[in-house]
């Protein structure tokens, strides 16, 4: 839809990204609005993990938008250069998208078309999120709406955009679970040479569990991931920032195998989806490790059997022996003396 160029603020003195709407869409009447609509999206949203917006206009028939200039690439120009990424920095990079899609969620936004060519990562591992072209407000959105043209990325879009339904913030944390399928992997959930056949893969059909294709990746983490990648919106975690909890809760575990991340929903029952492996039983996270319930401590102290110290309780009656035996004593010579007087 745009051509985007690095350019010079010259009255600010500083580097910033144009994105310039190409003149066969410029002059479409549905283009130029949703070009707007980005526009004014992007521009209410002020987030380190969104990209800024710092002006719109149209010059010589031709859209376009000021941005913020982020150093560095796309997340799809590395997924392509490298294949896949470790563990601990896909989690690192798909929290901070969480963050920034958490936060248009909060604002009453869905992306509608989150995929890695839409998130900027900086040369020190800074994710921004851009492109908020075909964003919904919350507000404008009816349940029941039913679309025949679909609008977004057939290799990332969620079951419910497959079919023209309405879109909501599990639909986005759906595009977020692919994402990171594709950066643990270094492979899509699902493939297909034409749109049609990838939206009825992902309304129908289960993704591989992604353990088999890249066994560094947890129980815990897996669980977490088909979960997001459940075909019903409710099954999923409701918003981004929800999902970001959860997954900088499981980085923060020193093992991540022993890391219990409860789900906050049942997840469904899908006949088509293939056996998984039998899941461990981990213990619970303990959030004060240091601190001991006095539940606890009771019966731990009556389990605890009586050490009895007999040579001190014989040092004590030998003492109380001899003080007893003064007494008479003493006694003694004080009636002798008075009866010398």
């Amino acid at each position: 839809m745009a051509v985007v160029y690095r350019a010079r603020d010259l009255m600010l003195a500083r580097p910033v990204a144009i994105k310039l709407l190409r003149e066969s869409y410029s002059r479409s009447d549905e283009f130029r609005e949703r070009f707007r609509q980005e526009a004014q999206s992007a521009a209410n949203l002020s987030h380190p993990n969104i990209v800024t917006v710092h002006d719109f206009g149209l010059d010589r028939n031709r859209l376009y938008l000021v941005l913020e200039y982020i150093p560095g690439t796309d997340l799809k120009a590395i997924l392509k250069q490298r294949g896949r990424l470790e563990v601990k920095e896909s989690i690192d990079l798909i929290i901070q998208a969480c963050a920034g899609i958490g936060y248009a969620h909060r604002a009453g936004l869905v992306h509608c078309d989150v995929k890695p060519h839409n998130m900027l990562v900086t040369p020190d591992g800074r994710l921004k999120v851009t492109d908020f072209g075909i964003a919904r407000a919350l507000a404008s959105i009816h349940q029941d709406e039913q679309h025949q043209v679909v609008w977004g990325s057939p290799l990332y879009f969620s079951p419910e955009q497959a079919a023209g339904q309405a879109p909501s913030p599990a639909s986005d944390v759906y595009s977020l679970g692919v994402v990171l399928y594709e950066m643990l992997t270094g492979k899509l959930p699902f493939e297909a040479s034409d749109a049609a056949e990838l939206a009825r893969l992902h309304r129908e059909v289960a993704p591989a569990p992604p353990s088999q294709l890249n066994h560094m990746i947890s129980p815990t983490l897996e669980q977490i991931i088909l979960k997001v990648l459940s075909k019903e919106p409710s099954a999923r975690y409701r918003n981004a920032e929800q999902l970001g909890r959860v997954l900088l809760k499981f980085a923060q575990k020193p093992d991540p195998l022993d890391a219990k991340i409860p789900p906050l929903s049942p997840m469904p029952t899908v006949t088509s989806q293939p056996p998984m492996a039998t899941p461990v039983q981990q213990p619970e996270i303990d959030l004060n490790p240091e601190e001991t319930p006095a539940s606890t401590a009771a019966p731990m102290a009556e389990q605890i059997p009586l050490q009895v110290d007999w040579g001190n309780i014989l040092l004590g009656l030998l003492t109380l022996l001899l003080v007893g035996g003064l007494i008479p004593f003493w006694l003694y010579i004080w009636f002798s003396l008075n009866t010398i007087r």
